[in-house]
């Protein structure tokens, strides 16, 4: 009977272990003006994470930001704009794609994309759909098409 006892007890910590909420990342990209993947760009460019990750976005200098790009972020999303030279935060709330930009840099293609979720992004179709400068659309769209 004691064995039947300990063996529940194990049983019930088990479930419990398993039942724990996932602990949230935090995701550093950097934003630099030169470095291996170009000019002017996110490294890396391009995040898979899971909702409820922090993603800190972190400048070499003070004459980058990163910001969400408009219609690239999940229906109801609201972000702070990005202060230049500051740290910038973004936390997935949502599943779906997260466009992000440097705007002093959008037009040299500083241009980033953050997945967040394992399954379809449900905006992915409006992302592709949003303009960007022909840069930033050189390196969004191979992003784009890496995401389901």
């Amino acid at each position: 009977m004691r064995s039947f006892g300990i063996k529940m007890v194990a049983a019930g910590f088990c479930v419990a272990a398993l039942a724990q909420p996932a602990v949230a990342k935090d995701i550093v990209v950097k934003m630099v003006t030169k470095g291996p993947t170009g000019a002017y760009a996110f490294e890396p460019a391009l995040v898979k994470a899971d909702v409820g990750d922090r993603i800190r976005y972190v400048p070499a200098d003070a004459t980058h930001n990163a910001e969400i790009i408009p219609g690239m972020v999940p229906a109801g999303f609201t972000a702070p704009k990005g202060a230049m030279g500051k740290e910038f935060i973004l936390t997935v709330s949502k599943p779906g794609v997260y466009g992000v930009k440097c705007l002093p840099h959008v037009s040299m293609g500083m241009v980033g994309l953050v997945q967040a979720g394992k399954g379809p992004s449900p905006n992915l179709a409006a992302a592709k759909a949003v303009k960007l400068p022909p840069l930033s659309a050189k390196r969004m769209t191979p992003m784009l098409a890496q995401v389901k």
